[in-house]
């Protein structure tokens, strides 16, 4: 099995760190022209060079702006008015208790982590339909389904994914074009070592380490009883975004390690 994007054109939001990085780095791998976009141009550029180091020859274009604005948008819908291959990827997150959380961070949320999707969806599908093919893929959460009690708001909009994406699955029905959700676990990412940073300066244990305590501690329906490499959720992604995966659409796929307890979703 040989997954090939040569020729298409890719875009990821949310792609100078983390699983985004990650996804785009596959993407170039299989021979998709990448957009990595960030709100920093230092990020941007810094992950370009990322990816050129370790795919030389990566066909890659780098844009700053905010996509959890409507600005944001508009200026990539400016710079790259098309996609064949679109990675909702962007999302923030945080610790904070419920009745702690005011109006405004739930309506930042939602901004960030569903209408950022929802925007470039909006814009990049109709003409995946037109030329009868394209993927769409949401990046959810296994919090999405197992909605943590320190994190209801960021797993309420992680719920709001999978129903963006399986109706949107719906409504592009025998298209050509496939919409699909990824639902990851805990993962090794520049945000889960910065989190976890002073648990490691009191322990004496490597970031490792601490991470999979954590899983253990904190996730331990987990099967695999470790966090996830970005590499793992990035392969899916890849595999889902080519001419592979053409049955697959309306899809929630876990790669949570098998945190959520339950046969399908």
């Amino acid at each position: 099995m040989k997954i090939d994007l040569s020729g298409k054109l890719a875009i990821v939001s949310g792609s100078t760190a983390g699983i985004g990085l990650g996804i785009s780095k596959a993407l170039a791998e299989s021979g998709a022209t990448v957009v990595v976009i960030g709100r920093d141009t230092a990020k941007v550029e810094q992950a370009l060079a990322s990816i050129r180091q370790s795919v030389p020859g990566a066909q890659l274009r780098g844009l700053t702006a905010d996509l959890g604005t409507a600005e944001g948008a508009e200026k990539l819908f400016a710079a790259e008015p098309r996609a064949d291959v679109l990675v909702n990827n962007l999302g923030i997150y945080n610790d904070v208790d419920f009745f702690e959380t005011p109006d405004s961070e739930w309506t930042r949320f939602y901004e960030v982590n569903v209408i950022s999707g929802v925007r470039l969806a909006r814009h990049y599908v109709p003409d995946m339909v037109k030329q009868g093919w394209g993927r769409v893929i949401f990046l959810s959460s296994e919090s999405g389904v197992a909605i943590p009690a320190e994190m209801i708001n960021y797993g309420v909009t992680k719920s709001a994914n999978l129903a963006v994406s399986h109706g949107l699955a719906k409504r592009l029905a025998g298209t050509g074009v496939t919409v699909n959700s990824i639902l990851p676990g805990s993962t090794l990412t520049d945000g889960v070592e910065e989190m976890l940073k002073d648990a490691v300066a009191a322990s004496g244990r490597s970031v490792r380490e601490e991470a999979d305590a954590f899983v253990r501690k904190a996730r331990p329906s987990s099967i695999i009883q470790r966090v996830a490499e970005v590499e793992e959720v990035a392969n899916l992604v890849a595999y889902i975004a080519s001419p592979l995966s053409s049955a697959t659409t309306g899809a929630a796929l876990r790669v949570d390690g098998g945190v959520v307890d339950s046969l399908a979703i």
